[in-house]
C-alpha cells in the first residue's frame, strides 16, 4: 500500500477543507477509524488502500452541497462528492480503476442497504463510530446502529467499548 500516496491526499483535502476544522478533524477521525477496522479485519492491501483513500474524501461534497442546496444533507453529498473526490485523486495521479471505486463509495457512503464490499462496509462503520459521537446519539440510536449498521467484528467491537461501556456505567451511577 502506498502510504505517501494517502498522505498526499490527507494533506491534500486538509488544504481543500482549510479553515473548516470541524470537517478536518471529522475525516481524519473517519480515516483512523476505516483504517485500524481494515487492518484488523485483515483487508487485502489494495483494498485497505481504497478504503483508506475513501475515507479521507468521504465528505468532499459537503461544502458543495450546502452551497448548492444550503444543506449538509447526506444524499446531497453523495450526489455531488464524486466530481470533487475525482477531481483531487485525478491530480495525485491514483488509478482510474481506482478513482472509479473510491467515487462508488463517496457515492453511496450514506446508502446503508446493497453495501457491496468490506471497503463500503468499512467506511460506513467508521463513519458511524464518528458520527455517533459528534451528533450526540441516544443509547436507543446506538442499539439501532448496532443492529442494523455494524456487521465486522471489529466495528461492533469497537461500538460496543466506545458506547455501550458508556450507557452501562451511567446505570451503574444511578
Amino acid at each position: 500500500m502506498d502510504t505517501s500516496l494517502i498522505d498526499r491526499l490527507t494533506l491534500a483535502m486538509i488544504a481543500y477543507d482549510k479553515g473548516d476544522a470541524m470537517r478536518i478533524q471529522h475525516f481524519l477521525k473517519v480515516h483512523r477509524f476505516a483504517q485500524l477496522i481494515g487492518r484488523q479485519e485483515q483487508l487485502d492491501d489494495h483494498t485497505q488502500f481504497i478504503t483508506e483513500m475513501a475515507a479521507v474524501v468521504h465528505d468532499i461534497g459537503i461544502h458543495q452541497a450546502e452551497a448548492r442546496y444550503g444543506s449538509s444533507n447526506g444524499k446531497y453529498q453523495e450526489e455531488l462528492g464524486p466530481a470533487e473526490a475525482r477531481k483531487l485523486l485525478e491530480q495525485l495521479h491514483v488509478a482510474e480503476n481506482d478513482i472509479d471505486r473510491v467515487c462508488y463509495l463517496v457515492g453511496h457512503h450514506h446508502t446503508y442497504s446493497h453495501i457491496d464490499g468490506l471497503d463500503y462496509q468499512i467506511l460506513v462503520e467508521a463513519d458511524f463510530l464518528v458520527n455517533l459521537y459528534e451528533d450526540q446519539i441516544s443509547e436507543h440510536g446506538v442499539d439501532s446502529a448496532l443492529g442494523h449498521i455494524f456487521k465486522t467484528k471489529t466495528g461492533t467491537q469497537l461500538c460496543q467499548l466506545m458506547y455501550k461501556e458508556k450507557y452501562s456505567k451511567e446505570e451503574n451511577n444511578q
